[in-house]
């Protein structure tokens, strides 16, 4: 077995698109309960209470909806070095970029679906002005208890035509390691779990059945507890904000989770999530069949048709298949 890698530290933001950026902006703010962090041209930066980064969500206005790009921080300047040989061999770099309000230089990459990534080391570490400092010396920000108050960021969800392609771009790209994946009947992998550090997952990709590449399934915010879940439900029902679908356990990962569409149509997740780690250095993949997964959710939940129709941007033409 091959060494574990750890050039790759952690998940540091995800730019989303939103075609109504004024409305995405109050559910951001106001429902979901992230904040202000600054803005640079068309885009706003937004954090949750205890991210150390400047921001974790790059909200950029576009004609568009979906992911912009998705960045992950390195675990030092020659970790940084190191993924760029290996990407610029691979064939799949784009370039350098001089980063955005929240961090410096980054190197730019794409995945085999079209998915624009970028890699950093240089941050810019979160300052709370006088009304977000926090009674306690440990923490970036004051827990301000508004919306649902999540927490911190934790994953995200992408789709592709072949997840197999992504399973081993992913372990040569950024030296991330499959916790749980599905397999399907037909031979193709629905779906693939990665991690690069001791979380049970920081990305997953899914099996996309529209024509279309790059696009995007959700981004998820961890909560601490349960409790913190079901009552983001209420806040949700209240501002009259679509629920997907839960409150319920998944089975995969075993988050217990809750789905909504924010304005302009992304969907987004409250989890409460990280209380599973992985310590186990030869942790091995453990994979799901499709007749396992038709049973649904850790307690019997249906998987909605939606959660493998609907992403953003919309697709233009359906493929009608299912994948369980």
């Amino acid at each position: 077995m091959p060494e574990n890698c750890f050039d790759v530290a952690h998940l540091g933001h995800v730019e989303l698109l939103t075609d109504k950026p004024v409305e995405s902006l109050d559910f951001f703010v106001n429902v979901y309960g992230l904040t202000e962090s600054g803005r640079e041209d068309n885009s706003v930066y937004l954090r949750a209470w205890d991210d150390y980064e400047f921001h974790t969500l790059k909200l950029t206005a576009s004609k568009t909806t979906g992911v912009g790009h998705v960045a992950y921080r390195t675990a030092s300047p020659e970790a940084l070095q190191r993924r760029v040989d290996v990407i610029e061999r691979m064939g799949c770099a784009i370039g350098w970029v001089d980063g955005d309000m929240g961090h410096g230089k980054a190197f730019r990459f794409h995945d085999p679906d079209g998915h624009v990534f970028e890699l950093y080391y240089d941050t810019k570490r979160y300052v709370a002005p006088p009304a977000e400092r926090p009674a306690l010396k440990n923490l970036a920000q004051r827990y301000h208890g508004r919306g649902a108050a999540v927490r911190r960021i934790d994953h995200l969800n992408l789709l592709a035509k072949d997840v197999s392609a992504i399973r081993d771009f992913m372990a040569q790209a950024l030296g991330s390691r499959v916790t749980e994946q599905i397999q399907l009947d037909n031979g193709r992998l629905g779906g693939c779990w990665f991690t690069v550090n001791n979380k049970t997952y920081d990305i997953a990709y899914t099996e996309d059945h529209s024509d279309m590449s790059g696009r995007f399934h959700h981004v998820t915010y961890a909560v601490d507890c349960r409790e913190d879940v079901l009552r983001a439900a209420d806040i949700f029902l209240e501002n009259g904000v679509f629920i997907e679908t839960g409150p319920h356990k998944h089975a995969i990962q075993g988050t217990f989770f809750l789905y909504v569409y924010e304005p302009a149509g992304n969907r987004v997740e409250v989890a409460n999530a990280g209380a599973r780690l992985i310590l186990d250095p030869s942790w091995e993949t453990v994979t799901w069949t499709e007749t396992e997964r038709k049973k649904g959710q850790a307690w019997g939940l249906p998987t909605i048709p939606s959660f493998h129709s609907h992403g953003t941007p919309p697709a233009t033409a359906a493929v009608d298949k299912q994948e369980k």
